[in-house]
């Protein structure tokens, strides 16, 4: 289900946002950190994968990259910037006294339908395309299973998770680029107001308790 480039990435993806998060903590606290983003992540990824499996689409992940910066054609960079891999670190001097506050939407997806997906349901040639719904779905799962592991491990006592699974929600909600929150705001403002309150409940309360 999960690709070798895309293991690579999460992991990369893992150990820079971990890194981001204990810089000058010590190397104990790193690896608490790497293994606890390492779960987040590996969470989101799945739900995503088998919400794309329900709908018949092939989800893939890769680093959060952008080019253009404007609405206008030439208002772009030569090269797309990683920014996935530059924003936890810049996020970390930023946030600096939120004790470990970093940014962590690091990962976008992009789907395309199975070959089988448009004979079956559809017709051959008739449907093939990816709603915007259906993006929405996808993205809104890795959210939604990210707050209750969030709950679940603030309940059993991994409280580091936990705070880390509403920070990655929180990041990921937010609706640019080609993040989960542009994909779930577009395709059903609902199902991103829902996520969105419930997550801001839970980032107030990671600072308060957690």
């Amino acid at each position: 289900m999960i690709n070798h480039r895309e293991i690579l990435t999460i992991v990369s993806v893992s150990i820079i946002i971990a890194f981001s998060i204990t810089l000058l903590s010590g190397f104990a606290a790193f690896l608490v950190a790497l293994l606890s983003v390492f779960a987040v992540i590996i969470i989101n990824v799945f739900a995503k994968k088998l919400t794309g499996e329900f709908f018949e689409l092939k989800t893939e992940i890769k680093l959060w990259e952008f080019k253009r910066w404007g609405y206008e054609p030439y208002q772009s960079f030569k090269k797309e910037i990683p920014a996935g891999a530059i924003f936890p670190i810049v996020s970390r001097i930023i946030f600096f006294p939120l004790k470990g506050f970093v940014w962590m939407a690091s990962l976008v997806f992009d789907v395309r339908a199975k070959i089988y997906r448009t004979a079956k349901r559809h017709g051959i040639y008739s449907f093939s395309d990816v709603s915007e719904d259906h993006l929405a779905y996808i993205a809104g799962a890795g959210i939604l299973i990210n707050l209750l592991a969030a709950a679940l491990g603030y309940l059993i006592g991994f409280s580091e998770f936990a705070k880390f699974s509403i920070w990655f929600a929180f990041f990921n909600l937010i609706p640019i680029s080609n993040l989960d929150g542009n994909k779930i705001f577009f395709g059903s403002k609902t199902l991103w107001a829902f996520l969105a309150i419930i997550t801001l409940i839970a980032l107030g309360y990671s600072f308060l308790v957690v």
